[in-house]
């Protein structure tokens, strides 16, 4: 009987990632510790968490996956939290772009990334940081805000290519 459990939770796990992903696109997470709260429609995977996604990878200390029809089409939307949960994705044109923050949201259906708690984001040694990034993978636009309650401010850091250096 725990036998059947354990798999179907397994299973349950797999499918929850596979339909998240594009088509002929592999969701691959790893972790120590992985467990579902039913009630919840919840997995929550613990410790070491690394999540692969194409050419996207999301680290974490820790990883809730919720699955609800309110969530939109593909109804999934992964929270990684860590100290800092890190992100980061190769572009078409081989450009990196890398987050990190407290939190990082990504909607499944939407391609959102929300980025938030000592949020950064870099590419191309172009550097943000704020209290919230969201960043829109489809559309490749990135924008920021301030926290309400802090007087710190967005704050982007352009540095010259190599190329602008000569």
């Amino acid at each position: 009987m725990t036998n059947k459990i354990i798999l179907m939770l397994t299973l349950l796990g797999v499918s929850l990632f596979t339909q998240a992903a594009q088509p002929n696109s592999k969701v691959i997470i790893d972790a120590d510790n992985q467990k579902a709260d039913i009630k919840r429609n919840v997995i929550i995977f613990d410790k070491n968490v690394e999540i692969t996604h194409d050419k996207r990878k999301i680290k974490a200390d820790f990883l809730e996956a919720y699955r609800r029809a309110e969530l939109g089409e593909n109804k999934q939307l992964l929270v990684a939290k860590g100290n800092p949960a890190s992100y980061v994705e190769t572009l078409e044109d081989g450009t990196v772009i890398t987050a990190s923050a407290n939190e990082i949201s990504y909607d499944v259906a939407t391609e959102i990334l929300l980025i938030s708690g000592n949020a950064t984001i870099t590419q191309s040694g172009q550097k943000m940081s704020a209290e919230k990034i969201t960043y829109d993978i489809k559309q490749q636009l990135i924008s920021a805000v301030k926290d309400e309650n802090s007087s710190q401010r967005v704050r982007t850091i352009l540095t010259p290519s190599e190329k602008d250096k000569k």
